[in-house]
């Protein structure tokens, strides 16, 4: 059986294998009327790029840098220099923007380096924009909002379905789903994810409650209380079942259709419960390949 290779996705990873966007090797400056010839590039598949010339990706996902790390990095760089190219697309003459490794530029620019090494790629802004997501997702350790938003611009602005974000970030539609849903929490709760308070296990187990303010009331009593996302689960369920008032929702329909919708957020698929006059029933989940199944039970067992 062949194992699915986890790469940089397949919008970068076609960017930096495609000899017709490298520049590097070639000479496609085209010289400005007086200003002399254009200087030929290195022969090596790496060019040394001055970094007064470069400018920041204007798409980077990423809003935060730990100064501690970019230090850290800083120090490794004056001792060992940049070990791995960022990689710079074409503005014009003399003129780059990064499309990936803010963060080996930053720590270059602290360790007062001129220059460093390279890849020149040639990119439009759309291209630039999928790029920079899906090497930041993969690469970085972004919060879990970070990449919720990252997704949320994939499927917005390069018009992705889930299924092909799901192929180019190499994560299942379900683990997709899951973070796109996240943006639909609170700004509080929004905000405990991206100061690492919460996990990602609480927060799924929030989104199950429709009531925005029992939700935030939950995630105060996790922050105080140290709840675990089991007993967040549990809670989570509970404030299901019951009304806005804390009484029984009514009818084993209500009841049906509120468990459906909770299955089916916690699944990332389709749920249907069934219950006879007696309360006796089953609950079914639809799957339409082996693929679809393995997923359902990666969530099971997770």
């Amino acid at each position: 059986m062949s194992m699915k290779k986890k790469g940089l996705g397949r919008g970068l990873s076609a960017l930096l294998d495609d000899p017709a966007t490298d520049i590097t090797t070639s000479n496609n400056d085209q010289p400005t009327p007086g200003s002399g010839p254009v200087p030929a590039r290195p022969s090596n598949p790496i060019g040394m790029v001055p970094i007064a010339q470069i400018e920041a990706n204007p798409f980077q996902p990423r809003t935060h840098f730990s100064e501690e790390a970019l230090l850290e990095l800083a120090q490794s760089i004056k001792e060992l220099g940049v070990i791995q190219p960022v990689t710079l697309r074409k503005m014009g003459y003399d003129r780059y923007q990064l499309i990936s490794g803010e963060r080996r530029f930053r720590a270059s620019q602290l360790a007062g380096l001129e220059e460093v090494p390279a890849y020149v790629r040639i990119a439009n802004d759309e291209a630039m924009l999928e790029m920079a997501l899906v090497e930041n997702i993969q690469r970085e350790e972004l919060d879990a909002i970070e990449v919720a938003i990252s997704f949320q611009r994939l499927v917005d602005e390069v018009k992705l379905t889930q299924e092909q974000l799901s192929e180019k970030v190499g994560k299942d539609r379900t683990t997709v789903t899951n973070y796109l849903r996240l943006l639909r929490l609170p700004p509080e709760i929004q905000l405990g994810l991206r100061q690492r308070t919460i996990g990602m296990g609480h927060a799924r187990a929030l989104i199950a409650i429709a009531d925005p303010a029992k939700q935030v009331e939950l995630y105060q009593r996790i922050v105080s209380s140290q709840l675990s996302v089991r007993q967040v689960e549990e809670l989570a369920r509970a404030a299901v079942v019951k009304g806005p008032r804390g009484a029984s929702a009514g009818s084993p329909v209500r009841l049906n259709k509120d468990l459906s919708k909770l299955l089916a957020q916690h699944f990332g698929t389709r749920v249907v419960v069934k219950q006879n006059t007696e309360g006796k029933g089953r609950i079914e989940i639809p799957f339409k390949s082996e693929d679809e199944l393995r997923k359902i039970l990666a969530v099971i067992k997770d």
